[in-house]
């Protein structure tokens, strides 16, 4: 088969305005196992949109934007019904980002010859295709960003506002970033947060930049990243975790209230979270540890808290579509976050 031939159905995104889950969820929580479970992480989700000074974290790992799940994340944002992002690198820059220039995921088989998909520059993420020629093309994109910015370290939220800035700014994107998250949250000032920024394209972007640049250069400050979120926490003590997969961004969100102890600042356990994964406990590994072991650590609450074990695509748009047909994020205001940031990225 050619690349035009592979590369022919696009991935659509899933629309929660458009279907009312909510009999259906009700309906899960009248039975057992983990349609009970996902049906109590869909009401604590609900509960944190109902109390309007809670900051809602949402999180995001494994490959979800490319699985056609972007939309449901924009809906999120659109509605003021998440307040910061925690994600992996590959769902911000190689998925969303990479969308927001205009590329495409495609349908693609599991059972392909990947010897063949290599020789055709085509990449394959399970049953999802994408154009390697066009990731190069985003690899790059990052790079020019950065010859644009001053030579200094950046958070990985002050880069990805850059990112944002860098769409509205250039009108060939405008028939494509208007269901980016990298540029809503631009827009409505949610913060972005991707504590391994350089494992995605924009770790090809930002080596290529030091690889050819002399003197001063853009870097990544990881640890003005883990300072930033934590100044959220300590102005909003109030929090709530709605948590996609597991990894490095479920640990980092929950580590800032333990360093509001390490700063010596006053600020509860996360009063809410939940968390879709299907990692086991059992192995101690990150991504399956129980939201009940965080508590352990002084990071969340037990009382609303609920894992899901089940698989994102499947769970996730029943939760976040229970909470937008339930209304409750219709009396909440935006909080515009990344505006605690304002005198840093000015300087």
């Amino acid at each position: 088969m050619t690349k035009k031939e592979l590369l022919k159905e696009k991935i659509e995104h899933i629309d929660i305005t458009r279907h009312n889950v909510v009999p259906l969820v009700e309906a899960m929580g009248k039975t057992a196992f983990q349609a009970r479970n996902l049906h109590r992480a869909s009401r604590i989700f609900d509960m944190m949109l109902a109390e309007k000074e809670t900051v809602v974290f949402l999180t995001l790992a494994g490959s979800l934007i490319s699985a056609g799940l972007k939309k449901v994340i924009v809906t999120l944002i659109q509605n003021n019904m998440v307040d910061a992002i925690v994600s992996t690198g590959a769902n911000i820059v190689d998925q969303d980002f990479f969308e927001a220039l205009g590329f495409l995921h495609y349908k693609g088989d599991p059972r392909m010859d990947d010897q063949q998909l290599r020789a055709l520059w085509i990449d394959r993420i399970y049953d999802t295709y994408i154009d390697e020629e066009d990731l190069r093309v985003c690899d790059d994109t990052i790079a020019r960003l950065c010859e644009g910015l001053e030579k200094r370290p950046y958070s990985s939220r002050e880069f990805i506002r850059e990112m944002g800035r860098f769409l509205e700014a250039n009108e060939q994107y405008a028939g494509s970033r208007e269901e980016s998250i990298v540029y809503n949250c631009y827009q409505r000032d949610v913060p972005v947060f991707v504590p391994a920024f350089s494992d995605s394209s924009a770790g090809f972007g930002l080596i290529y930049h030091q690889f050819h640049s002399r003197g001063p250069k853009v870097t990544i400050d990881s640890a003005a990243d883990f300072l930033e979120i934590t100044k959220i926490k300590i102005a909003h003590p109030q929090s709530g975790l709605f948590m996609v997969g597991g990894g490095v961004p479920k640990n980092f969100v929950q580590d800032v209230v333990v360093a509001t102890e390490v700063l010596e600042q006053e600020a509860p356990m996360h009063k809410y979270a939940i968390q879709i994964t299907v990692a086991d406990e059992r192995d101690g590994g990150l991504s399956g540890s129980t939201l009940r072991e965080a508590c352990s650590w002084g990071k969340v609450d037990t009382v609303y808290e609920q894992m899901v074990f089940a698989e994102a695509t499947l769970a996730f748009p029943l939760i976040a579509g229970y909470g937008y047909h339930r209304g409750s994020w219709k009396a909440r205001q935006p909080k515009r976050l990344a505006r605690l940031f304002q005198t840093v990225d000015a300087e």
